[in-house]
């Protein structure tokens, strides 16, 4: 009952200014109710909207009703249509992911950010965002201020790179749903702005390039093994006198150490449960279309809610270096991504 309370005001609002940004995105049909809820959002919490009270119910909005609302996608995608990615898909998510760490890497060294930073920065860009960095964090044992900064960065980052490849699509692939599905979900940081951009071009892409996004988050496990093995030589004495600490306390109370989990998110496992039950005919149409209408509302709600988690304030802190970092890896992104597309799609 105390978690329902604490959300209920902040989940109301993101409600109203979901609704809000579809009623205004009927009149301006080339932007649309996603981009203007999350405008609308970011414009209440940083005016009349600050108050803490609504911080719970938007980010059980952007959170729980997002991986909801990507569950539910699952129930209305057979698996032909994943599988319309192809090797050359598959290959371009790999290779897009693997080069955008390294890019990070090296621009975080060049500027000066230290290498626990860089990965986070490294991981948060190449899979997903505030999710990948709050998976990698406790591995490479990352301090707070860090994971701080570049969840702060790369929600930046991929907040202006959502309107950004837009026209770049447009321009360069005449928003043909396999490319510019690509270049959307083969970039974007988080998996609400995928569907934010993708809902600004048209179903389709909106579908395929959540599809490519999905793809990238399930290699989220690949990432964290990779920062593990990296960075398992650090702080060796220190992990050697946790284990001693450990030791004694396991005398004490006998409980085993638990194993760090570097499994996909749930949300993904659930995501394909329902593809699966779809593609077998085991979900009757009519229940594959209530859920693609409800995934839809919780979607615009969710995005309501990642507009009302921007702080501009908070942004402006955090610097010019950071953000010309954040830029940086951002503009090396749609590079590295036309190129190939140009390559393999």
């Amino acid at each position: 009952m105390n978690f329902i309370k604490k959300i209920i005001p902040g989940l109301i609002m993101c409600i109203l200014i979901a609704q809000l940004g579809l009623f205004f995105g009927k009149f301006i049909p080339s932007i649309g109710g996603a981009p203007l809820a999350i405008g609308f959002g970011l414009i209440a919490s940083n005016t009349f909207a600050k108050s803490k009270v609504f911080a719970a119910g938007s980010k059980f909005s952007e959170g729980d009703l997002l991986s909801y609302s990507i569950v539910l996608l699952g129930g209305t995608l057979s698996f032909s249509t994943i599988l319309e990615l192809g090797f050359s898909g598959i290959l371009f998510i790999v290779l897009q992911m693997a080069l955008t760490i390294i890019l990070s890497m090296y621009i975080g060294k060049k500027l000066g950010f230290s290498k626990h930073f860089s990965a986070l920065m490294a991981s948060g860009n190449a899979v997903c965002g505030s999710s990948a960095i709050g998976a990698t964090s406790p591995v490479i044992k990352a301090n707070d201020n860090d994971k701080g900064i570049s969840i702060t960065i790369v929600n930046l980052t991929g907040t202006l790179l959502m309107f950004a490849l837009i026209p770049v699509a447009s321009y360069l692939y005449s928003n043909s749903t396999l490319q510019t599905s690509a270049l959307i979900g083969g970039i974007l940081q988080s998996v609400g702005q995928v569907i934010a951009a993708g809902s600004m071009v048209n179903h389709d892409v909106l579908e395929m390039s959540t599809i490519f996004k999905i793809v990238r988050i399930v290699f989220l496990v690949v990432v964290v093994m990779w920062c593990s093995r990296e960075f398992k030589d650090n702080d060796t004495e220190k992990e050697m006198e946790n284990d001693a600490e450990f030791a004694l306390e396991s005398e004490a109370y006998a409980k085993p150490k638990k194993k760090k989990s570097l499994g996909v998110p749930w949300y993904i496992i659930g995501f394909f449960i329902l593809c699966f039950l779809f593609s077998f005919g085991l979900i009757p149409q009519g229940i594959s279309t209530t859920f693609k209408l409800i995934s839809s509302k919780l979607e615009i709600i969710a995005l309501a809610g990642i507009g009302m988690r921007i702080n501009i304030a908070e942004l402006i802190k955090q610097g010019p270096k950071a953000s010309l970092y954040g830029l940086l890896v951002g503009l090396g992104q749609i590079v590295i991504a036309i190129a190939l597309i140009k390559i393999f799609l």
